[in-house]
């Protein structure tokens, strides 16, 4: 009944926007683009870059499709004094309209030939914010990568399809096109809940880092839908 209902939400929602027009207004030109190369700094609490461990390469025909798709795309490895190893992917695009939103891990991770075992959500209490989040375990072979994932559309953080549409139709009846990005945490690890408790540890220095204009920007200003 919730899938339905949600579908003829969606289909009102789309009538009303296509009824106002076709938004024009870029959300990224009002507000600017960020820059992911100093808005996630190279060292931070315990964590610094590992120059000697990279994150598997997409495949080119994977890797055209999300050219397409966003203006930035942030990938790094970190490191701590523990030898403990996390992999953060942040991928961002201006445009978050129909054909140009986020692709989402539980798809970009089976394009690449992994296997999706296991889909949750969940919420991290990072100080006075409430993070909503979606955790996966994706396995390739003998590789198993837990991993913690997010996508800021405008200023609301949405982990699921249904919430990326809902977010860009509340901008669209604005007459705006929101931007969008994607945030994903990854390690190796067959536990997922010791790899989470890692990931959520990450996450809370990164957030120490920043000041208020860009926790809003990474992990939006508002509640987020489903």
């Amino acid at each position: 009944r919730w899938r339905a209902l949600s579908v003829a939400l969606l289909m009102l929602l789309g009538s009303a926007v296509a009824t106002l027009g076709r938004p024009t207004r870029h959300l990224a030109d009002e507000i600017g683009q960020p820059k992911l190369e100093s808005l996630f700094p190279a060292a931070f609490g315990e964590w610094h870059i590992a120059t000697s461990q990279a994150v598997m390469l997409t495949s080119p025909d994977v890797q055209a499709a999300l050219d397409a798709i966003y203006n930035q795309v942030l990938t790094r490895s970190y490191t701590n004094a523990s030898g403990e190893l996390i992999m953060l992917t942040v991928a961002y695009g201006g445009d978050q309209s129909d054909g140009a939103s986020a692709h989402l891990p539980e798809v970009c991770y089976p394009a690449q030939g992994f296997e999706i075992t296991a889909n949750r959500a969940a919420t991290l209490q990072v100080g006075p914010r409430q993070i909503p989040v979606r955790q996966l375990m994706a396995k390739f072979g003998p590789r198993l990568e837990p991993i913690t994932y997010w996508v800021a559309v405008g200023d609301r953080v949405v982990t699921t399809g249904i919430g990326q549409k809902l977010a860009q139709m509340r901008f669209g009846l604005r007459g705006v096109i929101a931007d969008g990005m994607l945030v994903r945490v990854s390690s190796f690890d067959a536990d997922m809940d010791r790899a989470n408790a890692l990931h959520a540890r990450f996450i809370e220095d990164l957030t120490r880092t920043m000041d208020a204009k860009s926790l809003d920007r990474v992990f939006g200003s508002l509640p987020g839908g489903p």
